[in-house]
């Protein structure tokens, strides 16, 4: 009798302790699924685009409540506006498929750059990171495997030897005491570095930062930039957990009586170079029509800068080119790059991401201004000299180039009023976004359209964001406005650029746009033209071959992926093949 007491009590708990775990796991499933759409807002929440509201309840509001089943399970709508383009989000708290699934990978997918961009960081110390992809157009241009590949690897090797770790404490120091010697250490250290040294304007450094990123990828360096207080609060930190600031108590913050790679060049041309390299030099690449570093695209100096672990890389202009000119460069730039043409493209909005102060600026101009447009048109004017080209001559070729290729309409003259609409109802309206050091441009343009019906029934606005009537170096609140204009342009649908502008080039590389190019009217009677590549042009680059001082005659038949820029005759841009 006892023994079947104890049977049917033992049975009795079994059966009591299953109903409970099921119970529980229900409520745990619940709970996961609680967790899991509130993690869906929040991060909608995060990444909302143009037309969305930073302000957390009124975000929330949009997050509505679409159908109420019988069980009392709930599906959401999340519906973010982004002028262009509107992104809708579902989510269903029953045990079936959410039918946004592709939706919401696309857009995860679509935020990291298909996959240039790394997650983890952290959302509210840069905003830009999470949002900018709903501002730009969809670039058709993907980064390869092998690039993304090089940058987890970079990455890596940012955090192990980066400011702050273990490696660049002890690398430091023994340099330091090596540049204190006046001579080479004993000791070797574990990392090798490059400091990057600003030159010239905003748009020349921005141009040249991605130059010595990629020099940095190619040498399995670490990249450091000095910024002063000129550039403080322009860009987030591009590297996760680890920073590319230079320390402004770093040694190093000053490159005094470091030995520079012109000089040490011309100890080997003539054999008395010493055996002891120093461990750290300075190369100077600025934006100039010297010839000092001619070599540095050369095999051998490669050879022999590889053996130096501190590079102070002093530069003003697009390098780029110059590494398809280096042997050793060739197979890894070819894995790297299989489209050359979007080289910049990837490097600039891999680097620079607008701080939070300078993305209020740009979302807040673009949703007062810009976004209710049909379609945007940059204007990027850069006068060089106004004694040569007064304002009035430019402006008649900036107006001969937009109305003969229709990227503005003509107006009606006084005596017709009458709007053609092409039989149409809608009104079309185009935001013309004006970036130039003088108001001019702008204040011509509104007059001209103001008040009056344009030939196609379209609405032209006109907005221009700053005019600081001449460029300031080394000023922060100059540098910002500059940043916020090369942003702006970067998000219009067809763009027109200055020659030979570094400002142009940062704008049409991060909006992938192949610009009409305004030529100069003291030197060509073409007027404008359209660009055949989004990269930027190199300036100044080597004019010698590398096994002799003979002097390189034909650019196109020697480096089959590099030809003479349109807006610069004397520079070289990257094509893809032969054009």
């Amino acid at each position: 009798m006892s023994f079947i007491v104890f049977v049917i009590a033992l049975f009795i708990v079994i059966m009591v302790t299953l109903m409970y775990q099921n119970s529980s796991f229900e409520q745990l499933e619940m709970l996961s699924k609680d967790i899991a759409m509130k993690d869906m807002v929040e991060k909608n929440i995060t990444a909302g685009g143009p037309n969305a509201t930073t302000n957390e309840s009124s975000l929330r509001q949009n997050v509505t409540q679409e159908k109420v089943g019988a069980k009392g399970e709930i599906d959401t709508k999340f519906k973010k506006s982004t002028g262009s383009k509107n992104i809708l989000l579902t989510h269903s708290t029953n045990n079936s498929t959410p039918t946004s699934s592709k939706e919401i990978i696309d857009d995860n997918k679509e935020r990291l750059l298909d996959g240039l961009l790394v997650p983890g960081f952290d959302k509210a110390s840069c905003i830009s990171r999470l949002q900018s992809h709903f501002y730009h157009k969809s670039s058709p241009h993907k980064p390869s495997p092998y690039l993304i590949s090089k940058l987890r690897k970079y990455e890596e090797i940012h955090r192990k030897c980066g400011p702050n770790s273990r490696a660049y404490n002890r690398d430091m120091e023994i340099i330091a005491n090596s540049k204190n010697n006046n001579g080479s250490s004993c000791a070797s250290t574990t990392c090798k570095y490059i400091i990057w040294v600003p030159a010239n304007g905003l748009g020349n450094q921005i141009i040249s930062m991605a130059s010595s990123f990629l020099y940095a990828l190619l040498t399995d360096r670490v990249m450091l930039v000095k910024f002063g207080k000129d550039k403080e609060g322009l860009f987030c930190e591009p590297f996760l957990n680890s920073t590319w600031l230079l320390s402004k108590d770093s040694p190093f913050w000053n490159a005094e009586n470091i030995q520079s790679y012109q000089r040490t060049i011309d100890m080997e041309l003539s054999n008395t170079l010493n055996e002891d390299l120093p461990l750290a030099m300075h190369v100077d690449l600025r934006y100039s029509p010297s010839h000092d570093e001619r070599f540095f695209h050369c095999d051998h100096s490669q050879f022999l800068l590889s053996k130096i672990p501190l590079l102070f890389l002093e530069a003003g202009q697009y390098f780029v080119p110059s590494f398809f000119m280096t042997p050793i460069f060739q197979k890894e730039l070819s894995k790297m790059f299989p489209e050359i043409t979007s080289i910049f493209h990837h490097l600039a909005r891999y680097l620079f991401h607008p701080s939070n102060k300078a993305w209020k600026l740009i979302t807040s101009f673009y949703q007062q201004h810009l976004a209710k447009a049909n379609e945007r048109i940059g204007l990027q004017i850069r006068v060089l000299n106004t004694k040569s080209t007064p304002h009035e001559l430019f402006m008649n070729r900036i107006l001969n180039c937009t109305l003969h290729n229709k990227l503005l309409p003509k107006v009606f003259d006084t005596k017709n009023t009458s709007l053609s609409s092409n039989g149409k109802n809608k009104t079309i309206i185009k935001a013309v976004l004006v970036a130039s050091l003088y108001p001019q441009y702008s204040e011509n343009l509104k007059m001209m359209y103001m008040n009056k019906s344009t030939v196609t029934g379209e609405v032209i606005e006109v907005y221009q964001p700053s005019s600081e009537e001449e460029q300031i170096f080394d000023d922060n609140e100059h540098n910002m406005k500059a940043w916020v204009d090369m942003y702006l342009l970067s998000l219009s649908d067809e763009l027109v650029t200055t020659y030979q502008s570094t400002f142009g080039y940062v704008a049409k590389g991060l909006g992938n746009s192949k610009p009409w190019i305004l030529y100069n009217p003291a030197n060509s009677m073409e007027i404008c033209e359209r660009e055949f590549t989004p990269e930027p042009c190199y300036h100044y680059p080597p004019s010698h071959y590398c096994d002799s001082e003979d002097v390189i005659e034909d650019v196109a038949s020697s480096f089959p992926n590099i030809r003479h820029c349109k807006d610069y005759s004397f520079g070289l841009k990257l094509v893809n093949s032969s054009v």
